[in-house]
């Protein structure tokens, strides 16, 4: 079976590609540029459900005029704070402006918490899943993990405000975890949702 992961970033697809294995899961997964899709897509939604949404529609419309049939998977992704009303939110991506780096992103996060107290520091990243069917069936799956915000950065990389996330239960850092420490993340516990969900498909 194949399965077109709406994103251009390669590291995503190398991501979710170990984790179908590790689940014994024999998809092949196709990014945008496998199947041609270069278009610039607007995600102008007022949530991530949206914003999952509005990219999955659009490479449907396109894989509709170009025959192509496959199973389509998109995602957004937002860390929401409680102090901050839930900001970063659906803005989380371009939080700082677009293209920002780690660091100016979050320091301008620590910095608009910077008076807020450890125990008022909850937060917790949020992803959101659309798979499109090839009869054009919609899906949409939802992981969540919940966390607190820490003073000041751990191990940059990985995900943006992953250096600044300590998830529950843990004193460090999400960034500063092993994988096996972690658990399934938000992006994981959501796509184990939906294979279950494609499973049930199948009979």
């Amino acid at each position: 079976m194949k399965v077109i992961y709406g994103t251009g970033n390669l590291k995503k697809i190398e991501q979710v590609k170990n984790f179908f294995k590790t689940q014994s899961v024999d998809l092949e997964i196709l990014s945008l540029k496998d199947i041609g899709f270069n278009e610039e897509i607007e995600e102008n939604g007022e949530t991530i459900e949206e914003n999952s949404m509005i990219k999955a529609k659009a490479i449907k419309e396109y894989c509709e005029k170009n025959n192509i049939n496959e199973i389509i998977i998109t995602d957004d992704t937002g860390l929401m704070v409680d102090a901050l009303n839930g900001k970063p939110g659906v803005h989380t991506a371009r939080y700082a402006g677009d293209h920002a780096p780690q660091e100016v992103a979050i320091n301008k996060l620590l910095d608009e918490m910077k008076n807020i107290e450890e125990k008022e520091r909850t937060a917790h990243f949020e992803c959101v899943l659309t798979a499109v069917l090839p009869n054009g069936k919609y899906i949409v799956e939802k992981g969540i993990t919940e966390g607190k915000i820490a003073t000041k950065p751990g191990t940059m990389g990985k995900l943006t405000f992953g250096p600044i996330f300590i998830p529950n239960g843990y004193i460090v850092v999400m960034n500063d975890l092993k994988d096996e420490e972690l658990g399934h993340t938000h992006r994981e516990i959501a796509f184990l949702k939906l294979l279950e969900d494609l499973k049930k498909c199948e009979r």
